[in-house]
């Protein structure tokens, strides 16, 4: 029998999501809720098992994990790329890596939700009514606003297709932007400097690599308008979080909305959460309900085919 550990189950949601009963009796699956940090710890929970379940990067396998654990021959990560796994040492191991499909529109619906909490100042609205308050500040129209978006892949180009609907005028910028490509989707290619400095709104929907890591620098934050706004659905390190917190804390920018950070989750003290000006959600991007039927829905797929000898939408070679 196969054990099947699932990670970070944090919302008790993996095992409403799929049919996991149709791996029985060759299966058998535990879910852990709790994220478990320590890499001692973490190694004496997996030792037993034969398949890890990981949900993006919410846990990283480094080489150093992986070599303490014996009995691993699977892992199943959501998504096609996970930069926590180390692909190489799992290969080295013998170990296969199998993927699931990804929703991407639901990051970009998150996004808009925390482009217009900003503008609009619900969350504060919100506890002032609460509180007894009635109309205690102004928000912002975002007609007619400049919308910067960072990266006019797959989730940029739908976050623009909204800015445009709502009548922004909509700028982007990436390392490989063309004016075509960026016209494609209805938006004006300008250089780096020139959208930060433009923009009202800047939004992220870069991919997390050593080319974008602290791509957003104190440079570019340092540009931005007093009365601008960034919004961060990516990944933590693609900005640098001094940085960004000396500007918050100063006031430099209205305000960040922010899902993703450097840790996660976000320790209960970091000085994140102390600030006014900045709107925290928990990587909430891709988790929804629909997206966990997709993800564990695949992951059983996987099993079963790692079973099989027939790997389901393998990501590295074994053998």
């Amino acid at each position: 029998m196969m054990r099947v550990a699932v990670l970070d189950d944090y919302q008790g949601i993996a095992l409403k999501s799929a049919d996991w009963q149709s791996l029985h009796p060759a299966v058998q699956i535990e879910a852990f809720p709790e994220h478990i940090a320590d890499q001692d710890q973490l190694a004496r929970r997996l030792h037993t098992f034969e398949c890890a379940v990981l949900m993006r990067e919410r846990t990283a396998f480094p080489k150093s994990l992986i070599e303490r654990l014996p009995n691993l021959r699977l892992i199943v990560t959501a998504g096609m790329r996970n930069a926590a796994i180390d692909l190489e040492a799992a290969t080295q191991r013998g170990i296969q890596v199998c993927g699931t499909e990804m929703m991407g529109y639901s990051t970009s619906e998150l996004a808009w939700g925390l482009i217009l909490a900003l503008f609009r100042r619900i969350p504060a609205e919100n506890a002032a009514i609460r509180a007894g308050q009635w109309q205690t500040a102004v928000g912002h129209s975002i007609r007619g606003k400049t919308l910067g978006i960072l990266g006019l892949g797959r989730l940029g180009a739908q976050v623009a297709a909204v800015g445009k609907a709502f009548g922004m005028e909509v700028t982007a910028w990436s390392q490989n932007l063309t004016d075509a490509k960026a016209a494609e989707h209805g938006a004006t290619r300008v250089s780096k400097e020139d959208l930060f400095a433009r923009s009202d709104v800047v939004s992220l929907h870069v991919v997390l690599s050593e080319r974008t890591r602290g791509i957003v620098a104190a440079t570019d934050l340092a540009r931005m308008k007093p009365t601008a706004y960034l919004v961060n659905t990516s990944r933590g390190p693609i900005v640098a979080e001094a940085a960004l917190l000396d500007c918050l804390r100063n006031r430099r920018i209205a305000g960040a909305a922010l899902d993703v950070f450097d840790q996660e989750p976000l320790p209960k003290d970091h000085p994140l959460i102390a600030l006014d000006n900045v709107i925290l959600t928990p990587h909430l991007g891709y988790a929804v309900e629909e997206s966990y039927r997709m993800v564990y829905g695949q992951t059983v797929e996987a099993i079963r085919g790692f079973l099989a000898g027939k790997p389901v939408r393998p990501i590295n070679r074994v053998g």
